[in-house]
């Protein structure tokens, strides 16, 4: 029996039956609940998680806040249920829960339900009330674990002094219907939206009574803070009287560094706690005591040198920092405290995992809590006992986990979430390999179930973006099962430039974008193509961002695949450079002589496998130029009939550099797995229906 005649494809393909796995049907799959974050009560006795689901309309997903029981024994148990969806949660002391939606508000004067704004559920129940709301929205909300005191992040008009004020501006914009933005400083876009014209501020207040009340005053912390707070990371110290943020600064020549700064609650008044034009700091974390923050620091990369992570200690009230983590040849990130304030939680990508890791403040020894899996969103328990998590793998979706602190490489204990794990159309193993220079190698290899010597499978190369990233967990956007469902095995590989491997892996592929990281890449296809269940001569080669940009380099050198899918693609790096939202930093690695040393725009004319080009045009990051210049490179170096010519173009006019729509996702998928069964297959061409 070959891969294309398998029971589970028999029953995909009679509509009376259904699916094997949800990843056999498109519809199933979108349909599957996603859980997205981790939020844990001051005293353990509530575990929230947002969990998105698909809206009514299909168009869409929406978020809502579900509980969980921390012992593991009751089901899961929906706590809201808005009609625009709920994000941001946070408890304050006595269990209730903060959170931001769009949902109208029946009692407020002032209707602005287009904006979300501040609600609260009560922790005994009943209907959650709207207790803050600004002009421009809330962005996100922290309280103070014992005081209560909340902090949110609002955009407000340059220049505005109250709310009335800030109304006032956006009413005149809207009547005279200006769009225009002015800037001053760079950046002018990020990823997939424009900053501006608004700037975010962060905003204090006491908590909302216990009854029927509101938050009395939102009191502005950072009048006319520019663009400083954009994208900010942020806490606020137990007892509710200092906040500690990044601080993004502007340097000569368009770049960019951020600052670590602590903001008295009560005055506004703002100190540096950690600066260094050497280090970016980010994810700020208070300790339970008060007396330090520990935060990631990024040592800054250059044109020798990639960047490198570890975690940094500071002292609340100032003073010299030190390095947590100096030994640690992985890059740390997501700090937690222990409640004892004696130890740092954090998760570091690790050979195609993500373990939860453990470091003791003033020893510094590091040990692993859990290694078999991605970690995430860890949340210590009060007790001193127990991290809560969100875990994943290759073949899993994101499941809430209890560990123990006391163990080392333990098995988690699986907690009752809103449902239960999907099965995978397969099973996933891994492929080893050496490079040119001796370097160990390794991937991911994701099977169908009945791949064999019998019936060996097609094998898709799926090159992972970043290109500091690894292969190393569920994706529900680059999702390797839905090809497993069609008969395909997938190939996930960390060449040159993936984290988890050690610092000089980094640095293998540093400004070597064309070398290291495409000769990897081949040797672990030629692993693959090794084995007696693999189909070597039906090979095809697929990636996204810097995926997409090894997928460009990959077709003009060599013509092993028989197809190429590229997705948000980087092409002309010459023109990459100046046009992407964040320019400086890739200066920083691409010179001017390696942007066109790596470039593959320069090698079109070797290009004969055929490609599928997929762009989205609000995509900032990989501008739409990117995937115009390469469309028309690939039909003007086509001397064939036009009738004939084997290369494709998806185009989104309103996605972004990810395909987050359900239905756009869905086309996406569609489109692919068309041009695959055209191109490797050996199938007719078949346009998808909707296109």
């Amino acid at each position: 029996m070959t891969a294309e005649t398998t029971p589970e494809r028999a029953a995909d393909e009679d509509s009376s039956a259904p699916p094997a796995t949800p990843f056999h049907d498109l519809d199933s799959f979108i349909a599957l609940r996603r859980l997205t974050g981790l939020w844990l009560a001051p005293d353990g006795s509530r575990l929230v998680v947002a969990a998105q689901h698909l809206a009514p309309d299909k168009k869409r997903y929406l978020t809502a806040l579900w509980e969980l029981d921390p012992a593991g024994e009751a089901p899961a148990r929906r706590l809201t249920r808005g009609a625009s969806g709920e994000a941001g949660p946070a408890f304050l002391p006595d269990g209730s829960l903060l959170f931001v939606s769009k949902r109208p508000d029946a009692e407020a004067e002032d209707k602005n339900d287009e904006k979300p704004a501040l609600w609260l559920l009560p922790a005994k129940g009943g209907e959650a009330r709207q207790v803050a709301a600004r002009p421009g929205g809330v962005a996100g909300v922290v309280t103070a674990r014992e005081a209560g005191t909340l902090v949110v992040s609002s955009p407000t008009m340059p220049g505005a002094k109250s709310a009335e004020d800030d109304t006032e501006r956006r009413k005149e914009r809207k009547d005279r219907a200006v769009s225009a933005i002015l800037h001053e400083a760079y950046p002018v876009r990020y990823w997939d939206h424009d900053l501006g014209p608004d700037e975010v501020r962060v905003f204090v207040a006491d908590p909302p009574a216990l009854d029927d009340g509101r938050v009395e005053e939102l009191r502005d912390l950072t009048p006319e803070p520019g663009r400083a707070l954009e994208e900010a990371g942020l806490d606020i110290s137990p007892d509710g009287r200092t906040i500690v943020t990044t601080w993004v600064e502007r340097e000569p020549r368009g770049d960019l560094r951020v600052d670590l700064v602590a903001i008295d609650t009560a005055t506004g008044d703002r100190r540096v706690l950690a600066s260094d034009p050497a280090y970016d700091h980010g994810g700020p974390r208070i300790s339970p005591d008060g007396r330090w923050v520990v935060c990631a620091r990024e040592l800054r990369s250059t044109t020798d040198s990639p960047v490198d992570l570890t975690l940094w200690l500071v002292p609340l009230d100032g003073g010299d920092g030190r390095d947590l983590t100096p030994d640690l040849d992985l890059w740390p990130h997501g700090p937690q405290w222990a409640p004892n304030s004696g130890t740092v939680y954090f998760t570091a990508d690790e050979r195609g995992r993500c373990p939860a890791f453990a470091v003791g403040v003033e020893t510094g020894e590091v040990r692993r809590l859990a290694s078999d899996g991605v970690y995430a969103a860890l949340a210590p328990a009060p007790d001193g006992r127990t991290v809560y998590a969100l875990r994943a793998a290759v073949d899993a979706p994101g499941a809430v986990v209890r560990l123990s602190v006391d163990q080392v490489d333990q098995t988690p204990v699986f907690l009752r979430g809103p449902d239960p794990a999907p099965r995978v159309p397969g099973r996933v193993t891994e492929v080893e390999a050496t490079a040119a220079d001796g370097t160990p190698l390794r991937a991911w290899l994701v099977l169908p179930e009945d791949a064999s010597a019998e019936a060996p499978a097609p094998l898709m190369l799926w090159i992972h973006g970043g290109p500091l990233a690894s292969w190393n967990g569920w994706h529900w956007r680059w999702n390797p099962w839905l090809l497993a469902a069609k008969g395909y095995a997938v190939l996930l590989p960390d060449p040159a430039l993936s984290t988890g491997y050690g610092q000089a892996f980094v640095k293998r592929g540093w400004g070597r974008w064309g070398a290291e990281p495409f000769t990897d890449l081949m040797s672990l296809t030629d692993a693959a193509c090794g084995r007696d269940d693999i189909d070597a001569a039906h090979t095809a080669a697929m990636g996204g961002s810097f995926g997409g940009y090894m997928a460009n380099w990959v077709a003009g050198h060599t013509d092993r695949f028989k197809a190429i899918v590229t997705h948000a693609s980087l092409w002309a790096l010459d023109q990459f450079g100046p046009t992407t939202d964040l320019a400086a930093y890739w200066f920083r690695e691409l010179t001017p002589e390696r942007a066109l040393a790596n470039s593959p725009h320069l090698f079109a004319d070797r290009i004969s496998t055929p490609m599928l080009v997929i762009h989205g045009d609000r995509d900032y990051r990989v501008p739409i130029g990117e995937g115009l210049r390469l469309w028309w490179e690939l039909n003007h170096q086509y001397a064939g009939d036009p009738a004939d010519l084997p290369h494709r173009f998806l185009y989104f006019p309103d996605e972004n550099h990810w395909v987050l729509a359900p239905h756009h996702a869905k086309v996406w998928y569609d489109t692919v797995l068309a041009f695959l069964a055209w191109h490797v297959r050996g199938e007719a061409w078949e346009r998808p229906g909707l296109l």
